[in-house]
């Protein structure tokens, strides 16, 4: 015979229930105040990325395959690496980072019309190496968010201008390859998706699908299982190498 009566049984099994998930959520909080600076998410900002996202993805994609992403590859790097210049023009102590204020100076020189607040939360945002100042690939992710960020017909953006020009089509190009990702545009890109955009491109058997996999799980930085456009952005410069350079840059810092 039972020592515990069915009503004693039924109390237990609640309070176990509540003790597994009170600790789940406890763990999850320390898990989250454990995690880097970068990857503890920034709502406010993601949202409105997401929201420009989505009003972009509205007007579709010209890209058709991700081979196609993949040939641009070249051209992509050139165009970013010319961006180098307007890096080191900002970069006003030569130290090899842009630091809160030479980023402020930065958006006034080109006349980008953000308040204090959005230009600190880019910063926080991109600053993904903690070292109080942004390294070459962190600020060309932030300008490349920046142009999303004024094309939101819905926002205050709309007539702001980045005074480069030159670099517009770059980023165009790299929105355009988010938006073909995305197929179900709502402005993140999911595991099924990707695997989906390496499949129309291959004949979909099991190496086409560790591929997709692979270049997810590179983008997936939080590991939540959803990329969005600032991971996905990070991923980009890494492929091509530019985040290369930033480490060319700090071994000849410390050499001098």
């Amino acid at each position: 015979m039972s020592k515990y009566t069915s009503v004693q049984l039924h109390c237990l099994l609640v309070v176990i229930t509540l003790g597994v998930a009170l600790l789940s959520e406890m763990g999850g909080a320390v898990a989250k105040q454990n995690l880097p600076k970068a990857l503890v998410p920034e709502k406010k900002l993601e949202a409105k990325i997401v929201e420009a996202m989505k009003q972009r993805e509205s007007k579709g994609t010209s890209i058709k395959s991700f081979n196609s992403i993949i040939l641009k590859f070249p051209k992509i790097d050139m165009s970013l690496r010319k961006c180098k210049a307007t890096f080191q023009q900002f970069d006003e102590d030569a130290n090899g980072v842009i630091d809160r204020q030479e980023l402020k100076n930065c958006f006034r020189e080109l006349k980008i019309n953000f308040t204090e607040e959005e230009v600190s939360d880019l910063f926080e945002a991109c600053d993904i190496s903690d070292e109080m100042g942004m390294k070459f690939s962190e600020f060309i992710v932030l300008l490349c968010l920046v142009y999303l960020l004024k094309q939101d017909p819905t926002g205050l953006h709309v007539k702001s201008r980045m005074g480069l020009p030159e670099l517009e089509s770059t980023f165009e190009t790299l929105v355009d390859a988010f938006v073909f990702l995305d197929k179900n545009h709502d402005g993140h890109v999911s595991r099924r998706e990707m695997v989906e955009a390496i499949n129309e491109t291959t004949s979909g058997g099991r190496s086409s699908g560790r591929i997709a996999m692979r270049r997810f799980e590179e983008m997936d930085w939080d590991k939540n299982g959803m990329v969005n456009f600032k991971e996905f952005l990070f991923a980009f410069t890494r492929w091509i190498g530019i985040d290369n350079d930033d480490e060319e840059d700090d071994n000849v810092a410390e050499n001098n």
